[in-house]
């Protein structure tokens, strides 16, 4: 029992045990109980980010604003509510309580660095460059700072940090450490122009992370062959879909271009972006109901075939519509992995539009190996290894002509080179797959001003550039074993 039923303290107490005991679902309830007996807003600021855990996103939102609104001047809550906008992908309103969370307690490095982040996602790169400086001086091992400031922008021969990189390597005493490093390292290297020492670093990075996460590549190709049988070889229910034309799917492997078609998109007029939404992945494995602790499997595709695709479609835009920009008749969802849902899209969103992106074989296994993504992401675990990335380029490059002969023309697949080489050609090409007007604003996407929290920030911010097209050849004896491999598979890997 309560000492004091109506005092909202013993109520968030409760709630904070139950969180920390990961019972979330029974959480929520007692922290809600809290906040209707008198809102505060560290109380707020924790339902907010509980809302988060059980991805109820719009929920969520609503309780970090009114967290916010109530002034909150301890430096934990106000970082709390950044996060959860940051974690919204709403970087730019997170900012603001970053700022105040520095400003409430200076010498917090966490706090410091995801003010940094943030600034970074919203093209204050000046500011980002100065408060990764201030946590190196304060801590010079720090090993996300290193690689987030090799990222932020990109070095030269008489501007880098490989000196300190190399010093930092050296005293790196945990695993994790030394990967961050290491991936640091190699992007300043290549930006230099040091491609072996580049690839030695990578080399080692991604053979002991891969041994740490213990891939095995049939995990995706399990997932692939589900995919496979269930559009190609099985049946699927059948129904109308929802026939919302809202969304606008930009799909492909990572690191192909699609930020860049997201920049081009979103500088329309009528289009905002929602940035990588889980809305899909989510949405099929919520009306599936399978009990797998991952979001997909081969037990939740082949359950999905059962489904009514209009329910498939209700509970994605239920998931989308909470992300979406207002003001836009239609928005973006750049999800790259989409490209493994583009059967259900078509049944489930029948008026949306689709667009995968498409890049040298070559510059997407690449691109894909050097990238340090989610270090726990299941998506990517792949690119820790060169061959894994190869095979599951083949595997990638198989669906999407499976997509083609079954829903022929539905995915527009829109080459990166072909949009270096013929930017308002392409351009104009993008926009009429959309069913979208001309608007010279998507030639100067480079002016966008929306936040890009992926590793393309620095690269959109900038005219189109034919800086990447090719890139791979600098590495090409190390990545042979790989090419040779593609073009056993009937891959054409020299298009540049």
């Amino acid at each position: 029992m309560l000492a004091s039923p109506e005092q909202p303290e013993g109520y968030f107490l409760l709630g904070m045990a139950a969180a920390e005991a990961r019972q979330i679902a029974k959480a929520i309830p007692l922290v809600e109980a809290a906040v209707a007996r008198g809102p505060q807003a560290e109380h707020l600021a924790q339902l907010a980010r509980l809302l988060i855990l059980l991805r109820r996103d719009g929920e969520a939102a609503d309780a970090a604003r009114a967290a916010l609104a109530l002034a909150p001047g301890e430096a934990l809550t106000l970082d709390t509510i950044g996060c959860v906008f940051a974690r919204l992908g709403d970087h730019e309103a997170s900012v603001v309580p970053f700022s105040a969370a520095v400003a409430a307690e200076p010498a917090n490095l966490d706090l410091r660095y995801n003010l940094a982040a943030a600034s970074g996602f919203t093209g204050r790169v000046d500011d980002a460059r100065a408060h990764y400086e201030t946590i190196l001086a304060a801590d010079p091992g720090n090993a996300r700072t290193h690689y987030a400031l090799a990222i932020l922008s990109r070095q030269t021969a008489q501007a880098n940090h490989v000196p300190r990189l190399e010093a930092a390597l050296a005293a790196a005493g945990r695993p994790g450490d030394a990967l961050r490093i290491r991936y640091a390292l190699a992007k300043e290297l290549e930006d230099v122009g040091n491609a072996t020492d580049a690839f030695r670093h990578l080399s080692a990075a991604n053979a002991a992370h891969k041994q740490s996460i213990r891939y095995d590549f049939a995990q995706d190709a399990a997932i692939f062959d589900a995919i496979e049988a269930l559009f190609e070889h099985g049946s699927v229910a059948t129904g109308i879909g929802n026939s919302d034309p809202a969304p606008l799917f930009v799909i492909g492997m990572p690191r192909t271009g699609t930020t860049l078609v997201d920049r081009i998109l979103s500088s329309h007029r009528d289009v905002g972006s929602a940035g990588e939404l889980q809305a899909m992945p989510l949405a099929v494995k919520q009306v599936t109901g399978t009990s797998s602790p991952v979001v997909i499997d081969p037990e939740t595709i082949a359950a999905s075939g059962r489904i009514d695709p209009t329910m498939i479609g209700d509970a994605y835009l239920a998931r989308a519509t909470q992300h979406r920009p207002k003001g836009g008749a239609w928005f973006i969802d750049k999800l790259p992995a989409n490209f493994l849902y583009v059967g259900h899209i078509v049944r489930a969103l029948p008026n949306a539009r689709i667009v995968c992106l498409r890049r040298n074989p070559m510059d997407t296994i690449w691109s894909n190996y050097k990238n340090l993504f989610a270090s726990q992401s299941a998506y990517y675990a792949y690119s820790y290894d060169l061959m894994d990335t190869a095979r599951y380029y083949a595997r990638f490059d198989r669906l999407m002509a499976l997509w083609e002969r079954l829903y022929p023309g539905r995915v527009l697949q829109l080459s990166y080179e072909a949009l270096v080489a013929d930017q308002e050609g392409e351009t104009r090409r993008l926009l009429a797959h959309c069913g979208l007007d001309w608007d010279e604003a998507c030639l100067s996407f480079h002016k966008n001003k929306a936040a890009v929290a992926t590793p393309s920030a620095a690269q959109v911010r900038r005219p189109i550039n034919a800086d990447a097209v090719g890139r791979w050849r600098a590495y090409a004896d190390a990545l042979e074993p790989a090419r040779a491999w593609l073009e056993g598979q009937g891959i054409r890997t020299r298009l540049q």
